[in-house]
């Protein structure tokens, strides 16, 4: 998910080149501001660095379970902007028609509907600022939107972000899904030295049967010093070590992201099919460490 408007910005111009122009296609980082390539600075992160079982983390550091009337604005901040990247159609709003709290479920809704000069409305929440997280468990119950068009993410970004250039600080996209294909979790990698330099590791995660707007799914990420580790209702799909992913910008402390697109380069844009409003429900976010 990416704005490119001019080069300072990463904008996507011909003169970038087809390969640069196939590598940014996936990518969820809206970078703010080009710095020089550089790599992550030393992990700040102590603590719960050894790979232990999932059963093992069972400490909880830090939750919402969204059982309040309005979003708790010491956990979360929302990103409010009209046009954002890779060519999606919508602006994020802090407007309770794109995100409200109801029966103890965070809702994102994506709306179609006319807004500064954009055809379409969603939300985008971050823990940027607030919560930044090292090695521990990370879950987050959620049941999602589809239809064609539709985006729905769960990642992180490198809390360093804002000293260091995308893709040097990281990125963990731990589901996202093109609503065209709603049974298929896809889960990426994001990282480089430099946005000319932009590398991915990506693998997918397909539901047995129904697709994953029927019922509320657990998407996990456990994080170690040098692993990483993807679950889908506890059971594993994904591991990554430095052998599988260098640079390793992954040992850092990350913040969480939550946000429903609408449109551009991952799914293509909604189509007669596309059923508006359509909503990401989140039961809860989770964090836990070992004793």
């Amino acid at each position: 998910m990416k704005n490119f408007l001019s080069f300072p910005r990463f904008r996507l111009r011909p003169v970038l080149g087809l390969a640069l122009t196939l590598g940014l296609l996936n990518c969820t980082k809206d970078p703010e501001k080009v710095l020089p390539p550089a790599p992550a600075p030393s992990a700040p992160v102590t603590g719960n660095e050894e790979a232990r079982d999932y059963s093992a983390y069972t400490d909880l550091a830090w939750s919402d379970e969204f059982n309040g009337a309005l979003l708790d604005d010491t956990k979360w901040t929302y990103e409010i902007k009209d046009v954002w990247f890779n060519d999606e159609l919508q602006a994020t709003t802090n407007s309770a028609k794109n995100l409200f709290l109801s029966n103890g479920l965070l809702n994102i809704q994506a709306q179609k509907e006319r807004y500064n000069n954009r055809d379409y409305t969603s939300a985008r929440i971050i823990t940027k600022g607030k919560k930044d997280f090292g090695f521990g468990r990370l879950d987050v119950r959620a049941k999602l939107p589809k239809g064609k068009g539709i985006w729905p993410a769960i990642w992180m970004l490198g809390s360093n972000d804002g000293v260091v250039s995308w893709p040097a600080c990281g990125e963990i996209d731990i589901m996202e899904l093109r609503g065209s294909q709603p049974n298929v979790n896809i889960s990426t990698l994001h990282f480089g030295t430099s946005v000319a330099d932009h590398r991915e590791k990506t693998t997918t995660k397909a539901l047995a049967s129904g697709d994953f707007s029927d019922d509320f799914h657990t998407f996990t990420l456990i994080r170690s010093k040098d692993k990483m580790r993807f679950y889908l209702d506890g059971e594993l799909y994904f591991t990554v070590t430095p052998s599988d992913v260098s640079p390793y910008p992954f040992n850092n402390l990350f913040y969480v992201i939550l946000n429903v697109a609408v449109g551009g380069k991952f799914d293509g844009d909604p189509d007669a099919s596309t059923v508006f409003p359509q909503r990401m429900q989140v039961e809860s976010v989770k964090f836990y460490n070992y004793k």
